[in-house]
């Protein structure tokens, strides 16, 4: 027999768990892990990221590395972009589909070498995304390894991001920092500890991702919190990431995207290379695409302070008994200072400017379509 507390859930925490508590952090449940949600507030969180820098642990995510012969080829296959076309030290946003087309995860991958590659997967789907790199690889002459537990990812984001690496003690980089591409990455080092450097981030901010082994993330963290000190770097939590990359129009797993969902459906139809030669999982069905009536993703604004959440049902009038479409994902803008929205809807109310109603605790708010994302930074 087993015992109640063998059946429970493990619980897992980061590396930086203890400068998270040391900091005054909150905790929630994410996918297992005890993840700071915030330290101070969720608005001023979010002001720091979009006006200086907010230092964020990611260590929950999780890292696949893929090697051989084969790696570009495979990825190809696995995935519906065409990885071996990437440059080393080129990272490209991807989908992992099923059969029927629908999003098993949506995920980043890097070339880190001539045959290898890392992939970046959420949290939540990282058995079920190692299951189906590991599945998809057996006619394939390659190596496939989760390195999840190995590695943790510290994200600086924010308009100071940069001058905070370049002032961070034991920080070197092999080259130039400043001129790094977008979706571009770089081998660096912490106290001659290797870092792999990716100018990439969730926040639609400029920023950076950093990749060190776990034992060496404490020290980091604590060297760029240092640094960040004089440009107004804050520690971040989830709750802000979360209404950052709304505001970005960044898709969340679980929210816009899941299995039963159609790339076209959520805008990423582009993301979809039905024009490489090679077959993939999910090609079929994504050549089929969905029904003409199946709900796409629109983005909503409204004006006052009552938000729609997610769940929260939508209507073409404000007398319609039937509902037209659901939000995923909905805040009280903190940068923009009014509610906005990510919604399924018809097909018929998607057009920009349309206006719908959203059922908010029983009374019906107007709201109105519009093209996503909500917030674009100043370059």
């Amino acid at each position: 027999m087993t015992s109640a507390s063998e059946n429970q859930p493990v619980e897992r925490f980061s590396p930086l768990h203890q400068a998270h508590v040391d900091a005054g952090a909150s905790f929630t449940d994410f996918a297992g892990w005890q993840m700071p949600v915030r330290y101070s507030s969720d608005l001023a969180e979010h002001h720091a990221v979009r006006t200086a820098a907010g230092l964020f642990d990611l260590s929950h995510m999780a890292e696949i590395e893929v090697s051989g012969p084969d790696a570009g080829a495979y990825l190809d296959f696995a995935l519906a972009g065409k990885l071996s076309a990437i440059e080393p030290l080129q990272a490209k946003y991807s989908l992992l589909l099923n059969e029927a087309g629908g999003i098993i995860d949506d995920v980043v991958v890097y070339r880190t070498g001539e045959t290898d590659y890392l992939v970046v997967a959420n949290a939540g789907n990282r058995f079920p995304a190692v299951e189906a790199f590991t599945a998809r690889s057996a006619r394939f002459d390659v190596s496939v390894t989760d390195t999840s537990d190995d590695v943790a990812l510290i994200a600086v984001q924010g308009p100071n991001a940069l001058a905070i690496l370049q002032a961070t003690a034991g920080f070197t980089v092999d080259g130039d920092l400043e001129p790094l591409k977008y979706y571009r990455a770089m081998r660096g080092a912490f106290t001659d500890i290797p870092v792999l450097i990716a100018r990439t981030g969730y926040t639609g901010e400029d920023g950076f991702e950093l990749y060190i082994d776990v034992p060496h993330a404490l020290a980091l963290w604590q060297a760029l919190a240092a640094a960040g000190e004089a440009h107004g770097l804050v520690p971040a939590g989830l709750a802000s990431r979360d209404t950052l990359r709304l505001e970005a129009g960044m898709p969340l797993y679980g929210h816009e995207l899941n299995t039963k969902t159609f790339p076209a459906q959520a805008g990423l139809g582009r993301v979809v290379n039905l024009a490489k030669e090679t077959d993939f999982i999910g090609r079929a069905a994504s050549e089929e695409g969905p029904s003409a009536e199946a709900r796409v993703l629109v983005g909503l604004v409204a004006e006052g302070k009552r938000a729609g959440r997610a769940d929260y049902a939508i209507f073409a009038s404000a007398d319609a008994t039937e509902p037209a479409g659901m939000i995923t994902s909905g805040a009280l803008s903190p940068t923009l200072g009014h509610p906005i929205a990510m919604a399924y809807v018809a097909p018929a109310l998607a057009r920009p400017d349309t206006q719908v109603y959203v059922d908010v605790r029983g009374t019906r708010i107007p709201a109105t379509v519009t093209q996503l994302p909500f917030y674009k930074r100043q370059k």
